[in-house]
């Protein structure tokens, strides 16, 4: 989530809890052994969030008509494990306007999807000081039940991101699918599902279009 160059000089420290707030939730799920119960938190911290945080995405004049965030109801086949296969391949470059470029390179392609999904999705690596995963993508809900420029699993520099199973595969829980902070408001400008992540099938899970 990047919003105006002016907004963040102007209340770093507001930015800086927001990226707290989403950690440590992140943190409280991955410890509640029942997915469901997760996912309910996972809303409704999300939604206070939203509602409340100088940060939120939600322009100022929807703030007193906005009563919650939009999502599917949970679906247990959307949560899945997964490998990873190696890749090496360039890196895309995301333009992000006046906070520049951000580039991410793709280094795995999931192996789990492809049976309940259609395909697999590829996993990108955000090059620069940090680094992190990053995972979004497009189904056949985008730009009409979902965000058209998709919705992301697997965030690291906001520390969305549901771990690892005891085995060592990696969780993706389309539940918790949530859109970029630029369906929200213009005044954001946030990196887009590149066109190879797009899945075949409606992933009828995790956050609606705003």
């Amino acid at each position: 989530m990047q919003k105006t160059a002016t907004y963040q000089s102007s209340t770093p420290y507001a930015l800086a809890d927001w990226r707290r707030r989403i950690n440590d939730l992140y943190a409280q799920i991955r410890a509640i052994p029942d997915p469901e119960e997760a996912w309910q938190l996972w809303r409704s911290e999300r939604t206070n969030l939203y509602q409340n945080h100088p940060m939120s995405p939600v322009p100022d004049d929807r703030r007193e008509t906005f009563e919650r965030i939009r999502t599917f109801d949970y679906a247990p086949r959307y949560r899945l494990h997964v490998t990873l296969d190696a890749l090496d391949a360039p890196a895309l470059r995301f333009q992000l306007g006046a906070d520049g470029d951000m580039q991410a390179r793709p280094v795995a392609l999931t192996n789990g999807l492809a049976k309940a999904l259609g395909s697999e999705l590829t996993v990108y690596w955000i090059t620069g000081y940090g680094g992190g995963l990053f995972i979004p993508f497009k189904d056949l809900t985008s730009g009409d039940q979902t965000y058209g420029g998709g919705r992301y699993l697997v965030d690291a520099i906001k520390g969305s991101d549901l771990g690892l199973t005891e085995s060592g595969d990696l969780i993706l829980d389309f539940n918790f699918a949530y859109s970029p902070s630029c369906a929200w408001s213009p005044d954001f400008v946030c990196p887009l599902s590149p066109a190879e992540n797009t899945l075949g099938h409606m992933i009828e899970a995790g956050e609606k279009t705003p």
